[in-house]
């Protein structure tokens, strides 16, 4: 996959070029969008049958992550259509193909269940308002997950022209995801477009065994690895101009701030690398045919939460050794602040999964789907 990988690196400049284009709108650039479909960036999770590329998970990460460090929110909205992918191997063959066949093709929604289903012949009547959907506004098909009656949780997709975007999204950080409400009333959904999240994929392939939270997340988690690798760039390429109106010494030149740096780039590097090799790890596992245990789930999790933690860590060593530079909102560390700490709020990174962790690690049972 490395003619992908080139696509995205080239696509980068592009994405720079442009990022204040979602500061300012509220959504992707449509020449950046366009050209990530030109690319098939987004395409990186869906089966092959379907015109997908069915690629292994650290490449399809690795992606994101180069975008995200061109920016945040355009590699965030790169996350999502891509991960979203992934249900093409969950849904009837005939309706994968026809929510993701086309070339630019993107899914967007939310997984958690806000809304309400009751049964209905042939299929379910929905009702509900989802909050958070990075990239609503430029995806044809949108998903929602929804509780039934009788508790059990469904995802259902729908084509947009079926639901209601709601702008809500005026936010510090990550402003280019567009990540706006949306709802529908009485909407049937056909048996066919309705997904169980707990059940095997249709598709028997080792990307589509691989555990499916994990997968779409440790996309997630590139997104802050990007990020932060963006922040300690930027300040490394001004630190040995930038000299402070009480001083005249170049920041570089300065032992505490050469210091905020070096730990910057640990924090970042080691987590980065225990996020790729606790995927690698999963990877060879399922390719094996070999069940992934327990604490290895927990373990992936942990490494996951761990890439946000150090990407804001990081981020913020980067805010305090830049100093005045940083507190300006059309500079790039300010963004980059910004973005990570808006990230930092999504459950699936959340602080919060240290506790869930630990718990598996002192010998308790899970208390989530790992």
């Amino acid at each position: 996959m490395d003619d992908l990988l080139a696509a995205a690196r080239r696509l980068a400049a592009m994405v720079r070029e442009t990022r204040d284009y979602g500061e300012q709108h509220r959504h992707l650039e449509p020449g950046v969008l366009a050209a990530m479909h030109d690319a098939r960036l987004f395409r990186t999770l869906i089966p092959a049958q379907f015109g997908g590329l069915q690629t292994d998970p650290m490449t399809a990460m690795e992606v994101v992550e180069t975008i995200s460090t061109a920016d945040g929110a355009a590699g965030w909205n790169l996350m999502i259509g891509s991960a979203y992918g992934v249900w093409a191997a969950r849904l009837p063959a005939d309706v994968a193909r026809t929510i993701y066949s086309a070339p630019d093709a993107v899914a967007a929604g939310a997984l958690r269940p806000s809304g309400k289903a009751r049964a209905a012949d042939g299929g379910l009547i929905c009702n509900g308002r989802w909050s958070f959907a990075s990239g609503i506004g430029h995806s044809a098909w949108w998903a929602g997950g929804c509780t039934l009656e009788d508790g059990k949780v469904r995802l259902v997709f729908f084509p947009a022209s079926d639901g209601e975007l709601i702008d809500t999204w005026t936010t510090g950080g990550m402003r280019g995801t567009g990540s706006h409400d949306y709802a529908i009333k009485e909407l049937f959904i056909p048996a066919d477009r309705i997904v169980a999240m707990d059940e095997p994929a249709r598709l028997d392939d080792p990307l589509y065994r691989f555990p499916l939270m994990a997968l779409m997340d440790s996309l997630m988690a590139a997104v802050p690895i990007g990020i932060a690798r963006a922040a300690i760039d930027a300040f490394v390429a001004i630190a040995g101009s930038k000299v402070s109106h009480n001083s005249t010494t170049a920041a570089a030149n300065k032992p505490v701030v050469q210091a905020e740096v070096a730990r910057a780039e640990a924090v970042l590097q080691a987590a980065r690398a225990w996020l790729y090799e606790s995927v690698a790890q999963a990877w060879a596992d399922v390719q094996a045919g070999r069940t992934i245990p327990t604490k290895q789930l927990a373990l992936m999790r942990l490494a996951r939460a761990n890439a946000l933690t150090a990407g804001v860590q990081a981020t913020d060593l980067i805010y305090s050794a830049a100093g005045s530079a940083s507190v300006y909102s059309n500079g790039l560390i300010d963004r980059c602040f910004r973005d990570v700490h808006v990230a930092a709020a999504h459950t699936a990174l959340h602080p919060s999964n240290y506790e869930v962790c630990g718990a598996v690690l002192l010998g308790l049972p899970p208390q989530r789907v790992l």
